[in-house]
């Protein structure tokens, strides 16, 4: 009589994962690959390659994306914050990307401002963002009805609206329109976003905080470089003291107890003032380089 068993082992579902398609991609995709997460749209293009293990990804657009991360056919995604807020999706917000910032204004032409603001008469609003404008409308107790826009929103004014609700970037298009912006609804950016089924599953949660992490720490790495100096022994804590480090800098012995190579990973955007001032506390031989990653 045969015990043989046949076992099967345990395998985990993959991480269903949602890529927008449009705009937001470039910046997704380049934010991934420097994440060593590498995608590869074949030719049918809505089913691309992961090089992650445990990842099933599929591209939708934009406001899909968000739908369904609420309906829990998606485990996680990248969308828009407006487009979250429009569809008042419930959905778990686990990373701000900071990519395609823009914000979403109302803006109108310049004629129809006193002082800069909407005088108190009925007006047409345009905008893609049905729920959100509806919502600025009843906080400004204005009069006006709704147009629903379906793209290229800017064009509506003067003759098909008086105003629009859009989002705008470096707001070249508005003024393209002679469109003047009045006020500012909300400020969006592409965030990675968890349904709360998966958020609420260990299993699917660990994935998601793992790609998070990976994408976090490269966007770490981008606002950083990595500032190695040399001091001597005189000047150290002098150098130290003016070096905004994450936690406290790396600090070897130089070659025959010379003085010390000091490292230390410090914001991009310090390096015109932080230079001088190392230099100027006895700091040589300054190297900038270009970091991957940062994991704290």
């Amino acid at each position: 009589m045969s015990n043989d068993r046949t076992t099967t082992a345990s395998v985990s579902p993959p991480l269903r994962l949602a890529l927008p398609k449009g705009r937001m991609q470039e910046g997704i995709f380049g934010l991934l690959a420097e994440a060593g997460i590498h995608v590869r749209v074949g030719s049918r293009g809505y089913r691309p390659q992961v090089s992650l293990a445990g990842l099933d990804a599929k591209i939708l657009k934009p406001q899909n994306v968000v739908e369904m991360l609420a309906a829990g056919s998606r485990d996680v995604g990248f969308a828009g914050a407006d487009w979250i807020r429009e569809l008042n999706a419930d959905v778990v917000e686990v990373l701000d990307t900071g990519l395609d910032a823009v914000r979403l204004v109302a803006a109108a032409p310049p004629a129809m401002l006193v002082n800069g603001s909407l005088p108190r008469r009925s007006w047409i609003v345009a905008s893609e963002y049905e729920r959100i404008t509806r919502e600025w409308i009843r906080s400004r107790n204005l009069d006006a009805r709704l147009v629903r826009s379906y793209g290229a929103t800017e064009v509506f004014p003067p003759e098909d609206a008086d105003f629009i609700v859009d989002i705008a970037a470096s707001g070249e298009t508005l003024r393209a329109q002679n469109l003047v912006v009045f006020d500012e609804l909300m400020v969006s950016s592409t965030r990675l976003y968890a349904s709360s089924a998966a958020w609420q599953d260990p299993i699917k949660r660990a994935g998601i905080e793992r790609l998070a992490m990976l994408l976090a720490s490269v966007l770490e790495a981008r606002r950083r470089v990595m500032l190695e100096v040399n001091v001597s022994r005189a000047s150290l804590e002098r150098v130290i003291a003016a070096l905004p480090c994450m936690r406290e800098p790396t600090i070897s012995t130089l070659h025959g107890d010379a003085g010390y190579a000091v490292k230390a990973a410090v914001p991009r955007a310090d390096l015109p003032t932080l230079i001088p001032e190392i230099k100027a506390r006895g700091g040589t031989d300054i190297v900038v380089t270009q970091l991957s990653q940062i994991i704290p």
